[in-house]
């Protein structure tokens, strides 16, 4: 197990293209992202925007514009995945992962080599002026312990630089308030996250469908703010949608049935 607990250093949001994550985090914030940069290893870019206490999110999409590599690997967080790309094409940008930093004196590397059936492999990465280390599974899915993952096991960073990126990001007054991962095999998650040293950052829920990431936001103005969705929210939400439509056809029905009042007479 991990002596020093680990800090969340930001949540990802993929998307179809880096415009539609764009637009997509404007309309629900309404704030701007800024650019990132591009990743000539994965093939990607991002945009960024900071949020309260040194983390940040990250849109991030497949760079059409980068050049060609002779041997590309697969891209990071699945984005090569066709089950990924479809569910982007039918309902958009989507929060799909979340990634946890391990700071210094902890080396990411050595810890990898100590542990490599708990720990994906570290990928150097840079973008932007800025290098890391990253765990990437070689075929680009997301890190799982015994074979549960999905997304809402972390991916683990460390920063080259003493200067966390977050610092250099338009200060936006969003907060974290909550992050919590619905997982079929909640327990296998609830182990690896306490081994790594991250149950503090998120609250895991049994779910009887598809893994997600919900993550609650606390905004400038005082409202809150959730993205993502589990399979049982979801039915709720959709049932409470038809006992509504039910009520309002119900209500039409009895508005239309009532007798019309005689005209009263002097």
């Amino acid at each position: 197990m991990n002596d020093h607990r680990l800090k969340l250093d930001h949540l990802v949001i993929a998307a179809r293209t880096l415009e539609e994550g764009a637009q997509f985090i404007a309309a629900k914030f309404g704030v701007e992202t800024v650019p990132g940069g591009a990743h000539p290893l994965m093939r990607t870019h991002n945009r960024l925007l900071n949020l309260w206490g040194g983390a940040y999110l990250e849109v991030i999409a497949i760079d059409s514009s980068a050049a060609t590599v002779e041997s590309p690997r697969p891209r990071l967080f699945a984005l090569d995945d066709p089950a990924m790309q479809r569910r982007l094409e039918d309902d958009g940008p989507l929060l799909v992962h979340w990634v946890a930093r391990v700071d210094r004196p902890t080396s990411l590397a050595r810890w990898r080599e100590q542990y490599p059936e708990r720990i994906a492999p570290v990928t150097a990465m840079s973008r932007a002026g800025n290098t890391w280390g990253l765990t990437v599974p070689d075929d680009g899915a997301f890190p799982a312990w015994q074979g549960a993952g999905d997304g809402v096991l972390p991916s683990l960073i460390q920063w080259d630089t003493p200067r966390h990126p977050s610092d250099a990001l338009p200060e936006t007054g969003i907060a974290l308030r909550s992050l919590t991962g619905f997982h079929p095999r909640a327990e296998a998650v609830s182990d690896q996250l306490a081994w790594l040293g991250a149950a503090h950052l998120m609250h895991v829920e049994q779910t009887a469908g598809a893994p997600a990431l919900v993550a609650q936001f606390d905004l400038p103005d005082g409202s809150t703010l959730t993205l993502g969705e589990s399979a049982e929210q979801a039915a709720a939400r959709e049932e409470e949608a038809r006992q509504a439509s039910k009520r309002r056809r119900t209500k039409k029905t009895d508005t239309q049935d009532e007798p019309e009042t005689p005209p009263q007479s002097d």
